[in-house]
């Protein structure tokens, strides 16, 4: 039998073993692909390599449902937010009322809003503004706030019926309350990160009054965990436990029945590999997402608008030893060098994106060629996540350069935040859609074939 030159040794043993046909060499024809007509196919036993809950046989749906709903409102109050950000509205609300959900009324309660604004130093940047200019930037502010309180209550309710029609998923109960609290706790960051632009000792920064930095990260970075753990949470409800077991044995099942012994452990560690590829990734995303939410705090987005250099450089040295802070520890300039943390999110980019292209070919690879087409490892579920993860990569790479190099229009900017928001979705849906290959799934189906066979 003669193989084409790009036909490993492993390969080919594996496909020997498996009585699979080499792969035809390369030809212009599509006709060397297809299988004489009078070729009937292999035998091979069926299995259902997929995660088939849903909602309409779910017990947990109405859990589910909660979730993911509280989530989609997070999406659009993190938008809101970057758009508060992006206006330079988030300073406009210099008190905070727990009580009063309404916005001043007469002209009266207006004037009143706007004098108390006064007294606070981002005034001083603004003396030119109009009480018609205070309306707009309050109300964008007013909104956010808002929605925070929505979010709340949406979660709150749910959760409150869920217990008084006693629908809380066994074991479920301490994680839905924990998320309620890390949902408050948002709100507390929230205002915290408002104080520190409400006094004069933020003016040192490129004498700007502005938050800190460091608390507009906690903040976006506390919102962007509740969302990702309501959506962790979703999916787990939507694809319980025992449905990954029964996928891990028909994994194991299919591979003792189809592979030689000598390979099996080869294969399941690849698929092991693949899965902490995709793990990796993911943690990666979010803190390429942190490392944003400083670019957004130094306002670094404007200082350098070229690409793939920064002012003509690669790594703008200079500025770097020159920018604020000049004293202090050298870590600072990490995360309050304006150059240094535009070139950092830029690294951590294009990082993340070359983990998620290895990823995609990783993942595409074990389920090609002749083993995978044969074998098929993969669920629907986490072809459909990976390639989701590949496209939303190439999108958000996209919008990053764009809003670099137009200098940072709102409108981009804000959907750039979005599609942070989106990539680190399309990671979760992937880890989590992998979770039947973890190592314990493997050894719980494997305990269970062994006491079924007894």
């Amino acid at each position: 039998m003669i193989l084409p030159a790009s036909t490993s040794r492993f390969t080919y043993r594996l496909m020997s073993r498996l009585r699979l046909p080499p792969p035809p060499p390369r030809s212009k024809s599509m006709s060397a692909f297809l299988p004489p007509p009078s070729a009937s196919p292999p035998h091979r036993p069926l299995f259902r390599l997929t995660l088939p809950k849903s909602f309409a046989d779910n017990a947990d749906a109405p859990a589910a449902a909660l979730c993911f709903t509280t989530a989609g409102v997070i999406t659009v109050l993190i938008s809101v937010g970057g758009l508060t950000r992006l206006t330079k509205s988030g300073l406009s609300m210099v008190h905070w009322s727990p009580h009063k959900l309404s916005p001043p009324q007469t002209q009266e309660e207006w004037e009143g809003e706007f004098e108390h604004y006064k007294k606070f130093p981002e005034w001083q940047q603004r003396k030119g503004m109009s009480l018609d200019e205070f309306k707009f930037i309050f109300y964008w502010e007013w909104g956010h706030r808002m929605l925070g309180r929505l979010v709340g209550g949406i979660y709150g309710t749910g959760l409150g019926l869920l217990l008084l029609t006693k629908k809380v998923p066994t074991g479920y109960h301490g994680r839905l309350f924990g998320l309620m609290a890390l949902g408050g706790a948002q709100g507390a960051v929230g205002w915290w990160m408002v104080k520190s632009g409400l006094t004069e000792d933020r003016r040192g920064d490129h004498k700007e009054i502005r938050v800190s930095p460091y608390r507009l990260a906690a903040h976006l970075c506390t919102a962007f965990v509740t969302y990702s753990g309501l959506v962790w949470t979703g999916l787990e409800l939507m694809y319980p436990e025992a449905d990954r077991r029964q996928v891990a044995g028909n994994v194991q099942k299919r591979i003792q029945e189809m592979v030689p012994k000598v390979d099996q452990a080869q294969i399941l560690k690849n698929l092991r590999s693949f899965r902490g590829a995709a793990i990796a990734t993911t943690g990666l995303t979010f803190i390429t997402v942190a490392s944003g939410a400083f670019v957004a705090g130094n306002s670094a987005g404007n200082a350098y608008n070229d690409w793939p250099l920064m002012n003509g450089q690669f790594i703008p040295i200079t500025d770097i030893k020159e920018d604020y802070p000049n004293e202090g520890p050298f870590y600072r300039k990490f995360f309050e060098n304006t150059a240094l943390v535009q070139f950092d999110h830029r690294m951590l980019a294009y990082l993340t994106t070359g983990a998620v292209a290895g990823t995609v070919y990783t993942g595409l690879k074990l389920n090609g060629g002749a083993i995978g087409q044969s074998l098929k490892l993969l669920t629907p579920q986490a072809i459909t996540a990976l390639k989701a993860t590949g496209a939303v990569a190439v999108a958000q790479v996209s919008l990053g350069i764009s809003t670099l190099m137009l200098n940072v229009p709102i409108h981009l900017a804000a959907t750039h935040q979005l599609g942070s928001l989106a990539l680190l979705t399309s990671g979760l849906c992937l880890t989590h859609s992998l979770r039947y290959l973890a190592p314990r799934a493997n050894v719980v189906a494997k305990q269970a074939a062994k006491v079924a066979v007894k």
